[in-house]
């Protein structure tokens, strides 16, 4: 079997394993914009990379105005990459990402610009993307960082910095979050679990209880001195 009608079927396979409201291979091609916008990017990386740029480009365009995905074509994608409802997605030109990637709405691997000790701008901006790593819906993942194998991002996190594999992050700008229990082997929407803790989040509570405790002997204080 031809090796990129393998990875078209790897794509498409993706959709129904990841999203339980995808029946089938029919409902997938017809209905996913994810999809749609995957298979146009495949076509625009290769014309690409044969050095129809400039097609590559117009295409891509077309593609966004169709689905509301900016893939650019210049950007390296492996196999089985799905992006779930999709609207709004944008992926840089030099944004590498591995296989088995999932990407929620939102979603931007966006490129920063990052000079050279002789002040001439760096050809990688935008960040690398390990295997198996979900993306939740409008996390913002921004310059040539690297994001390891394995990794949760939660919506609405910002990434600017080099997350370590097997790990989760949250927050603005993203931190590491704690979790509870033995490690989830099966495949977690929005990289969400609700085992998931954010060591800020019980920082905060832990200080709201001792500031609750505080007023309460400051409170008995103040009471004992008016009996005496």
């Amino acid at each position: 079997m031809n090796e990129k009608f393998k990875l078209i079927l790897k794509d498409i396979d993706a959709v129904i394993a990841r999203d339980p409201a995808t029946s089938g291979r029919t409902e997938a091609v017809l209905c996913s914009s994810g999809l749609h916008a995957i298979l146009f990017y495949r076509l625009n990386h290769y014309l690409w990379k044969k050095e129809f740029k400039l097609t590559a480009r117009i295409l891509s365009q077309f593609a966004r105005f169709l689905t509301g995905i900016e893939i650019h074509p210049g950007a390296r994608i492996g196999k089985g990459f799905f992006i779930d409802h999709g609207m709004g997605v944008v992926i840089g030109e030099t944004a590498e990402i591995g296989n088995n990637v999932t990407l929620y709405h939102d979603v931007t691997l966006g490129g920063t610009t990052v000079f050279t000790a002789k002040g001439k701008v760096m050809s990688k901006r935008h960040p690398t993307i390990g295997n198996n790593v979900i993306i939740g819906s409008g996390a913002q993942v921004l310059g040539p960082i690297k994001i390891g194998d394995n990794v949760k991002i939660g919506s609405n996190a910002v990434v600017i910095k080099d997350v370590e594999a097997d790990s989760t992050v949250v927050g603005v700008p993203a931190h590491k979050a704690e979790k509870g229990g033995k490690k989830q082997q099966c495949f977690e929407a929005y990289g969400l679990n609700p085992e998931i803790k954010d060591p800020i989040e019980q920082k905060i509570d832990c200080l709201t209880r001792e500031l609750d405790d505080l007023k309460k002997q400051l409170k008995a204080v103040k009471n004992g001195k008016k009996n005496d």
